[in-house]
């Protein structure tokens, strides 16, 4: 059975509960109520829930929804029509691109690093080389008491038990950055498994759901192992181990230290960056990644157009704010204002669409 966009948008809303909000009576050129519908990576479903709570007061009347699937589900949602706008942590490829009639524009929201969480009654701060820390994942590493593991960590008692991995079960833009970087520092990683938004893991893994369906596992599960967006691992109170950077110094996944992580990142002119020039950044810490959401150049209202060009100014201005509350780190105010005229001049309002 084939479900109208309508249908689809009609479910979706239907489904979010926590993601609805009310935009503006103030809102130009919206004759009524509007809603917006989104879906895609849950690395930054926190901050787009207080995004979309924090701007109904400045536009009551539109609503937007979001509900967090991943990012590969997403890209799909964007692709089949399903939804007004999509998020991920790694924009679209020009492959996946060219299937979106008329084309899409990316947004960078924020960026963020994604944490190494992991449950070992009385082991604290926790240290993973740049050598160990792959082989874990790769599946060459596999009990905690390893000499490997023993010599990042003098003087910690290591429990003498198997290494759980936790992973992500659904094609995952937090996946893509973590893979990434394990990518980047270790040749025998990168044959063998590789930088992937769904990676054919090494061994039996436990997996979860979106960032709260691995953070959850790690939380119930003794000997385990997993990678959430750090504020996954703050909420739920969740060990976090300290990663060694490629100065050599271990540091924990801050928002001090991911921003210096991402200081010397360039965009490209249509706003993706080039994902190796952030799988191994030379200060900070080094799992760290950008978001984006991605809105069509055509829409089929000329409202629903406006509504999207009034999120966008939104988030990339007064929510942009709101990114430090939460630990993420905030797009550059010269390429948010970039992006805000590229939204404004090319997203269409006219009401024509090919979509």
């Amino acid at each position: 059975m084939i479900l109208s966009k309508t249908t689809i948008k009609r479910a979706i809303t239907t489904s979010v509960v926590t993601a609805v909000v009310t935009l503006g009576s103030t809102f130009a050129g919206l004759a009524q109520a509007q809603t917006l519908n989104g879906a895609g990576a849950t690395f930054p479903e926190p901050l787009y829930q207080r995004y979309f709570n924090a701007i109904r007061k400045d536009f009551p009347d539109l609503q937007v929804n979001y509900q967090g699937i991943g990012s590969g589900g997403g890209i799909k949602q964007l692709t089949a029509g399903a939804v007004d706008f999509a998020g991920s942590d790694t924009a679209m490829t020009d492959a996946e691109a060219a299937k979106v009639d008329g084309g899409v524009v990316y947004v960078p929201t924020s960026g963020g690093p994604v944490a190494v969480v992991y449950n070992l009654p009385g082991v604290t701060n926790l240290k993973l080389s740049r050598k160990v820390l792959p082989a874990i994942f790769s599946g060459q590493i596999t009990r905690w008491n390893d000499p490997r593991i023993a010599a990042d960590n003098q003087g910690v008692n290591l429990p003498d038990q198997p290494i759980r991995l936790a992973v992500r079960a659904d094609s995952s833009g937090t996946s893509y950055i973590f893979t990434n970087h394990l990518s980047a520092i270790d040749p025998y990683f990168k044959g063998r498994i590789g930088a992937n938004k769904a990676p054919k893991w090494a061994g039996k893994p436990v997996s979860g759901k979106g960032n709260p369906g691995v953070a959850q596992i790690v939380k119930r599960t003794p000997g385990t192992i997993g990678y959430v967006e750090a504020s996954f691992a703050t909420t739920n109170k969740l060990q976090s181990a300290l990663v060694q950077n490629k100065t050599g110094a271990y540091v924990a996944p801050t928002l001090q230290e991911a921003n210096k992580a991402l200081e010397a990142v360039e965009f490209n002119p249509d706003y993706r960056v080039t994902f190796s020039k952030l799988g191994d950044p030379g200060q900070g810490y080094p799992i760290t990644g950008l978001t984006w959401i991605m809105v069509y150049k055509n829409y089929d209202q000329p409202a629903e157009a406006d509504a999207v060009k009034k999120m966008v100014q939104w988030v990339l201005t007064k929510g942009q704010e709101i990114n430090d509350d939460l630990g993420y780190t905030r797009i550059p105010t010269s390429v948010a204002n970039r992006v805000i005229q590229t939204v404004s001049s090319t997203v269409d309002s006219s009401g024509v669409t090919s979509r």
